[in-house]
């Protein structure tokens, strides 16, 4: 197995340490759900907005020129609408159950390209790569958060939970497989920074529009929300 393979299952499996707190009873369930809940859609907003955007739009505005402004909205309200489209088929389903796995859909869709991102790292720059994985592992502990925490408590099955998240950052691995078998060492610009601008619709709908609505305001929403504007400008600064 080379690098890029190996390095992209390492990052994908951190997801994994974000489902630590499904075996830790606590007393406050309520509490610690609204933390996680703020914590996360701090991550996922803010990813978004400072990561997966400003390294898209660029590259299609470039390749596209004007035309590119209407590819951009287009590929982004796509993304955010798609949220609105499988939730139809959660209607039933109580609100923790329906984040967890629309969570899970969502993050899916996103550990793919950053698979093959990490994938094609490791041919061109090898201290990129490196923090390219680091600012990953980073992100996916409160992605892993946000796929085991409402799935487990809506079900109260730990198993389920963590079969869920498992499957999740092993889609990060997927994608770096799909991009060793037929992309080689190389895939347009253009493509993934349409995948990276979709998935930030995504995760910006997912979080608007559903985790918000789950979130009490109180003194968790903000160590949450704090909390992950840190772990963010970490991130960044990477």
């Amino acid at each position: 197995m080379n690098n890029g393979l190996i390095l992209s299952l390492i990052s994908g499996l951190s997801t994994i340490i974000g489902s630590i707190f499904i075996f830790i009873k606590f007393k406050r369930v309520g509490e610690l759900i609204n933390f996680f809940l703020s914590f996360s859609i701090g991550i996922m907003i803010m990813i978004s907005l400072f990561e997966l955007m400003p390294s898209s739009i660029p590259i299609i505005m470039n390749k596209y020129s004007y035309l590119g402004v209407i590819l951009i909205i287009q590929t982004f309200v796509l993304g955010y609408l798609t949220v609105f489209m499988i939730n139809k088929y959660l209607d039933n389903e109580n609100s923790l159950y329906r984040i967890g796995i629309i969570s899970f859909i969502t993050l899916v869709m996103h550990n793919i390209p950053e698979g093959i991102i990490v994938y094609m790292s490791t041919f061109t720059n090898s201290k990129l790569c490196f923090k390219l994985v680091l600012s990953i592992i980073l992100h996916n502990i409160p992605e892993g958060i946000l796929i085991s925490l409402p799935l487990y408590y809506s079900k109260k099955s730990r198993g389920y939970a963590l079969l869920m998240t498992l499957i999740s950052g092993l889609s990060e691995f997927v994608g770096a497989l799909l991009s060793h078998m037929f992309f080689g060492r190389g895939i347009s610009d253009s493509l993934l920074s349409f995948i990276l601008l979709f998935v930030s619709g995504l995760m910006i709908s997912l979080s608007l529009n559903e985790i918000l609505k789950q979130i009490k305001y109180n003194k968790y929403m903000i160590y949450g929300s704090i909390l992950s504007i840190g772990v963010v400008l970490l991130i960044l600064m990477i």
